[in-house]
């Protein structure tokens, strides 16, 4: 388990008691007495996990969630609610909050649901790393280079890509091979699974230089 839980909470004895408990269980946690505190930090770049009180002085958990939103934040929450703001939870759940637990709290209920939503931010991240990496081997391609692997993800034969693109066969075959090269991929089947997620976010490809 990698990243810090951030508990945003206006009661000290809650924070308090949480970062007890997530100590105990080897878990690294932070305490805040407010969302406003929370923000001022933006202590984002290690939330692997941010536990938000729904009701709290000043900014509630839910304006807190929108604004962490706002600010491109993927961390996973998890709301602390009383059983009369159980329907205020239900809703951010429809907003992509990971989940809500009633107070008074189970410890172990606590935990593994912490531990899930760690689990889930270090295989998010994970996979946009690996996302980024591949976007910019794809940046690496030539135009002509990038013309090439569009036809080959589609599928194309090399006669069919030297007729589409007015060049010899000889000359794909060598685009070709640098392609599969640049991409780290064994054959064409490879390449379209490394490279079709990615690239409706980087057309268009082609007329770079």
């Amino acid at each position: 388990m990698t990243g810090t839980i951030h508990m945003v909470d206006d009661e000290e004895s809650i924070r308090d008691a949480l970062a007890f408990l997530f100590a105990s269980r080897g878990l690294t946690a932070v305490g805040w007495h407010s969302g406003e505190a929370f923000l001022e930090a933006q202590p984002l770049d290690d939330c692997a996990c941010i536990i938000l009180d729904v009701r709290m002085h000043g900014l509630s958990g839910p304006e807190v969630f929108e604004r962490l939103r706002a600010m491109g934040s993927e961390a996973p929450v998890i709301f602390l609610t009383g059983h009369a703001d159980v329907p205020v939870a239900v809703s951010t759940l429809k907003a992509g909050a990971f989940d809500f637990v009633e107070k008074p709290f189970n410890d172990n209920q606590i935990v593994d649901l912490a531990k899930a939503a760690i689990a889930r931010f270090v295989k998010r991240q994970g996979e946009t790393r690996e996302v980024d990496a591949i976007a910019r081997k794809i940046r690496g391609l030539s135009a002509r280079e990038a013309e090439v692997m569009e036809r080959m993800i589609d599928g194309k034969l090399n006669k069919q890509i030297a007729g589409e693109l007015g060049i010899a066969i000889r000359t794909v075959e060598v685009h070709r091979g640098r392609v599969l090269a640049k991409l780290g991929a064994g054959n064409a089947a490879d390449l379209a699974r490394l490279v079709s997620p990615v690239l409706p976010l980087l057309r268009p490809l082609t007329g770079e230089a």
